[in-house]
């Protein structure tokens, strides 16, 4: 059996901590307006938009799932080396992991570029559920404009070093594997971020905002039960059931829900529960999930679990095994990064949408029984922080707790639609996906050009990481050995 330590320190931070770093921050960008280098990525961007829309439609086409992306992969990594970026390949044991560098010297500036799909949801490009190719997989959270969008960020960024406008570094990461392995935190691992100084990342979705919530902390385990096969009516006294051990696992999971925080979630997913009525079942398999918003709130929880296993086990006189799959940090935010790129949302300003594209919208709403009000076009202010964010998990929070890191979500999909779905497929492969995508580039790259043009922001959104890090020292929740190539 696999267990984690639990790690007792509380990572929570009262959220006055960094507000004179957030006011200093806004302090060092007032009065900023649209200056010759923003105009300049700006247009670079515009200038490769077909090239990225093109790249960003192969992958949706494509769509490969976690660690299979070898095509996606190398798309992102050929046109990366096409526009003289060194790119690295395989990086962190993962054939579909690679690292894409320009330039030298200090600041050094990454961007996340994501680029795998979820199974089972492919769609065409029509606002009513159809699929593409029935039963494959389909990019329902947006990464094919994920990886084409950063990947368009870094190239302006490139372009003003090579011009000898800016100097520094520029790195484009190509992480595989976000939505099931968390390929992140190998990289992680590998120390692959131990020389930048900011990290950049952005993520579709429903509205435009800098983001400056967290996420959920979460770990994966696999439960397994092993007990003696039997003939299910003519000697059943010879057998004992993993069936009924799964059983009674699953039902003390629910049992326990009523006992947990608010915040946590657990979801499991049988996948072997049996295979014919007549037989007593010697084996039985689930993957398990447990998160909440600080991986402090998580630990006790996953232990607790754990231990049920255990009952299960007793109750059904079988043996058991659990196994960790991997575990990922909540977010750690950072306000000050967050108050530079919401400038440059302001200059940007709002998308814009053509009739047909509001139409198609609000087609996805009705089909999907949500209000049809369309796309939410508008810059969202730089609000709170919250206590206790809802929604869901990234390995973008390992990142972020090994190095600061500054989120952005851009609209690529209608108000309220249904995420990890058909709908966001849809638009992923058309001019509402499109749009978020050069908007994001757009975006990233100002942000990071007011990086590498001040290094007090660096400096800012540098000591904001450390202070909201503390003393916390991070430990990548994954089992010994390379990733799990061969678990898909």
């Amino acid at each position: 059996m696999l267990f984690i330590k639990k790690n007792p320190t509380n990572m929570t931070l009262k959220k006055t901590l960094p507000l004179g770093i957030l006011l200093l921050s806004i302090g060092l960008l007032s009065g900023q307006k649209m200056n010759s280098n923003k105009k300049a990525v700006i247009a670079a961007v515009e200038n490769h938009k077909s090239e990225l829309i093109k790249i960003s439609d192969s992958i949706w086409a494509i769509a490969e799932t976690a660690f299979e992306e070898h095509q996606s992969s190398e798309i992102l990594a050929n046109y990366a080396e096409k526009n003289g970026f060194n790119v690295e390949r395989g990086v962190a044991e993962m054939p579909t992991a690679f690292v894409a560098t320009y330039g030298s010297g200090k600041p050094v500036i990454s961007v996340l570029g994501e680029f795998d799909a979820l199974p089972g949801i492919s769609q065409k490009a029509l606002p009513t559920k159809n699929p593409l190719n029935e039963g494959a997989a389909g990019h329902g959270c947006g990464h094919n404009l994920f990886g084409a969008g950063s990947l368009g960020a870094a190239i302006a960024i490139k372009e003003l070093i090579e011009q000898g406008k800016i100097k520094g570094t520029v790195k484009f990461f190509g992480t595989p594997s976000e939505e099931k392995f968390f390929g992140k935190i190998w990289m992680v691992k590998a120390g692959l971020w131990d020389d930048v100084d900011v990290n950049l990342s952005w993520h579709p979705s429903a509205n435009t905002e800098a983001s400056v919530q967290s996420s959920l902390a979460l770990v994966d385990f696999k439960v397994e039960f092993y007990g003696q096969a039997a003939h299910a009516s003519a000697d059943p006294w010879n057998g004992r059931s993993a069936s009924d051990a799964l059983e009674l696992y699953t039902t003390g999971i629910n049992y326990y829900r009523e006992h947990i925080k608010p915040t946590v979630r657990i979801h499991y997913h049988i996948q072997d529960g049996g295979q014919v009525v007549n037989v007593v079942p010697d084996y039985s398999k689930l993957w398990v999930r447990v998160r909440d918003t600080k991986r402090s709130g998580m630990m006790p929880v996953y232990e607790q679990v754990q231990k049920m296993a255990e009952g299960a086990a007793i109750m059904a006189n079988v043996d058991y095994k659990i196994s960790l799959i991997s575990g990922i940090y909540e977010v750690l935010v950072n306000r000050a990064g967050g108050a530079i790129m919401q400038n440059n949302l302001e200059l940007l300003g709002d998308i814009s949408y053509t009739d047909e594209e509001i139409a198609f919208g609000k087609k996805i709403q009705e089909v999907t029984g949500k209000p049809q009000v369309g796309m939410d076009s508008k810059i969202s202010p730089l609000i709170a922080t919250r206590e206790h964010p809802g929604g869901g998990s990234t390995d973008v929070g390992d990142v972020s707790w090994n190095v600061a890191n500054i989120n952005l979500g851009v609209t690529t999909a209608p108000k309220d639609t249904p995420w990890h779905s058909w709908a966001v497929v849809a638009c992923g492969g058309m001019s509402i996906g499109h749009k978020g995508m050069l908007y994001s580039a757009k975006a990233m790259s100002m942000t990071m050009l007011d990086l590498f043009e001040n290094s007090k922001l660096v400096k800012k959104v540098k000591d904001e990481y450390l202070e909201r890090k503390g003393d916390e020292v991070y430990e990548a929740i994954v089992p010994d050995g390379p990733p799990p190539l061969e678990g898909n």
